[in-house]
């Protein structure tokens, strides 16, 4: 594979990244299987590994670090900080309080002294950004980590943080890890010309959209809602939502339009981000062997300009068929208090 520099950092990477969120009990729970998955892409030419401490609770952490026991040197290894990791307060989120116990959490479940990209996993709107860079910039001082980058974080937010790094004299936000699909395309609107502009690395999730560029699903094949991602969404499944609804027509479309490109709906789907100049790097999340194995089949598909034009007839640039899943959700939208004035104030003058 053809190694990109990761957002100005010099640190060279792999086009596809291997994500581990299937990693531990959510997933595969069979530590040794997961183990072979990395060794099998770093063998294929994979060189980036992306992880997260809220996965299965700290133990893809964990699994990832036995895996990578005399490879670590060879492997660009991405975690994330943010969610909560236990009961109580202050045991999550942005602060510096939090991400100096956390890092050093996630280096001793990964077995590891530095971590390559420590991400901020979500924005937090409790904590000011200057506390979030001040911590993570200090990490650098340590050795501890060597770049660090935010995660799904909406454009306006990424071009604060930047402005602060200038005005403060801290590092800045190297990466965004956005989810970008053929199904959603939103970042297209705002976030990526802004990381383009910004020289930030862009790594992005979820290009298979949540099961559904797979092939698995399709308007004449019921989906079974007892098993997998439908048990525990059955709403994003059925086909009589017409989010739904949409998704599968849209679907039908690609799946013509893969096989006029020589390949299958999966491989159309991954290669699709790999398209767009700000893409770095493409997260792949297998949770078996042969799940691997079937995405690696796809890495030379290369998608003309044919092919990018059919598929903005079918999913126009900048926009969603879908809302992504785990997106961050602002609070002003989320608490209502945020936008209403107390009853006693409301009033006109």
């Amino acid at each position: 594979m053809r190694h990109r520099v990761l957002g100005g950092t010099g640190i060279e990477v792999s086009p596809y990244c291997l994500g581990t969120m299937m990693f531990g009990s959510i997933g595969n729970p069979d530590h040794d299987e997961c183990a072979r998955i990395i060794h099998t892409a770093l063998d294929e030419g994979i060189n980036f590994v992306d992880t997260a401490d809220m996965y299965s609770a700290g133990e893809s952490e964990t699994i990832v670090g036995k895996a990578l026991k005399g490879r670590r040197d060879d492997v660009v290894l991405a975690t994330k900080v943010h969610f909560p990791m236990g009961e109580g307060p202050n045991r999550g989120g942005n602060s510096r309080r939090w991400i100096v116990r956390a890092v050093e959490d996630s280096l001793r479940r990964l077995g590891t002294d530095w971590i390559d990209l420590y991400q901020v996993h979500r924005p937090d709107h409790r904590t000011d950004v200057e506390e979030t860079l001040s911590v993570l910039t200090d990490l650098v001082h340590q050795g501890k980590i060597r770049a660090f980058g935010c995660s799904t974080f909406p454009a306006d937010q990424i071009v604060e943080a930047h402005h602060v790094a200038d005005r403060r004299g801290l590092q800045r936000f190297r990466t965004e890890q956005p989810p970008y699909s053929l199904l959603a395309r939103g970042v297209e609107r705002h976030v990526l010309p802004v990381t383009e502009r910004l020289g930030m690395g862009v790594l992005t999730w979820s290009p298979l959209a949540s099961g559904f560029l797979t092939g698995r699903y399709r308007k004449d094949r019921a989906a079974d809602l007892s098993s997998g991602r439908p048990a525990l969404h059955p709403d994003r499944f059925d086909p009589s939502v017409p989010t739904t609804t949409a998704k599968l027509e849209a679907v039908e479309r690609l799946v013509a339009v893969a096989g006029e490109a020589g390949c299958s709906l999966p491989e159309l789907a991954i290669a699709f981000p790999l398209a767009h100049p700000a893409v770095t790097s493409v997260i792949i999340g297998p949770r078996t062997p042969e799940q691997l194995r079937a995405t690696l089949k796809g890495r030379s598909v290369v998608l003309d300009d044919a092919v990018l034009d059919r598929i903005d007839e079918i999913v126009p640039p900048g926009t969603d068929v879908y809302q992504p899943d785990g997106v961050w959700a602002p609070p002003s939208l989320t608490v209502p208090a945020l936008r209403r004035r107390p009853a006693g104030s409301r009033s006109a003058a």
